[in-house]
């Protein structure tokens, strides 16, 4: 009877294909033709913020580029699944501003596989960078924070939802240049129960990095109120 059902329902409501919608044999994926529109950040990367490295070797683990030798971040590891691109802005603005809560496996599945070896490091807590209320009131849904707990159940870590907190309204940082934007997100964190970050290895989630001014920013708070350290990682990234 449920595999009635069931079926009944995939010929109502067929899976789409999260990109272009033509119609799939399973849930929660891409076509062929959009999945190969896809770019995958893979080795070698930068082995502190995981920026693309054009080198001979693909299996390389201790490169660094010449920016994190010069000045290492605040973070231990920033890793992002893909690059951010004309194809690929559709999938993850979809599930941004238009409600496509849908992607969320997906997306949090590329999550899982980028920040393989930051779970390997070891990771105690997840925490989503947050919206400031008004605009959470205005969207209705925090997306990192929803990934977030996509990624939770895949790993088994707790996800902190509250602790960290936006208290300062700010524009949205694609309105800013890069000076702009790391003075637009300036003091605009803080924690609100310092001691369930204290000593702990935060995975600090987003679904974009851009210049990195908001999640390095967020770093900076968590770090300030007593996180052993901070891993970045993010749905996508745009690479120079």
């Amino acid at each position: 009877m449920i595999n009635i059902f069931r079926t009944l329902i995939n010929f109502l409501l067929p899976h789409r294909c999260l990109c272009c919608g033509v119609v799939l044999a399973s849930h929660d994926s891409l076509c062929a033709d959009c999945f190969n529109n896809i770019t995958f950040i893979s080795k070698p990367y930068c082995k502190c913020c995981g920026r693309p490295l054009y080198t001979g070797s693909t299996e390389a683990d201790d490169l660094y580029c010449v920016s994190c030798l010069n000045k290492r971040p605040n973070f231990r590891y920033s890793r992002a699944a893909i690059r951010y691109d004309n194809f690929s802005k559709r999938l993850v603005l979809d599930f941004k501003f238009a409600a496509h809560i849908e992607n969320k496996k997906l997306l949090a599945r590329w999550l899982y596989l980028a920040g393989k070896d930051i779970f390997e490091a070891g990771a105690d807590l997840i925490v989503p960078v947050p919206l400031h209320y008004t605009r959470l009131l205005k969207r209705k849904y925090n997306q990192s924070a929803v990934l977030a707990g996509e990624l939770a159940k895949m790993t088994n870590i707790i996800v902190d939802y509250d602790v960290l907190k936006k208290i300062k309204y700010t524009l949205p940082q694609t309105q800013c240049d890069g000076k702009q934007r790391h003075k637009n997100i300036k003091g605009a964190f803080t924690i609100t129960h310092p001691e369930r970050i204290k000593g702990k290895r935060i995975v600090l989630i987003d679904d974009v990095y851009t210049t990195g001014s908001t999640t390095k920013e967020c770093t900076k708070t968590l770090l300030k109120f007593g996180a052993k350290s901070v891993d970045i990682l993010t749905v996508a990234k745009v690479i120079d």
